[in-house]
């Protein structure tokens, strides 16, 4: 089971902070993928040629995954995936 964190406008998305989803997925950018997959109206916003988009953030437990592997950080049963859309102010 992989928790995943939504904030701001993604959360608007998906109508909750946090979901529990079981994965075949092995990697966050297939996790991201599915994500997409199941709320479409998120299509397009995380993922951008099968690169998280920029200015966007995703931890993995706490990590941002740029200083990991990217999407090819791996994801086991337990781990939390955080997602932060791009936050504007001055």
């Amino acid at each position: 089971m992989v928790q995943l964190r939504f904030f701001a406008t993604y959360r608007a998305a998906v109508g909750q902070k946090t979901v529990e989803r079981d994965y075949d997925a092995g990697t966050v950018g297939e996790v991201l993928a599915a994500i997409e997959n199941e709320w479409p109206e998120l299509a397009g916003d995380i993922l951008e040629d099968g690169a998280i988009r920029p200015q966007l953030s995703v931890l993995k437990n706490g990590r941002e995954v740029t200083h990991l592997d990217g999407t090819e950080t791996a994801v086991a049963d337990g781990d939390t995936v955080s997602v932060f859309p791009p936050v504007a102010g001055g």
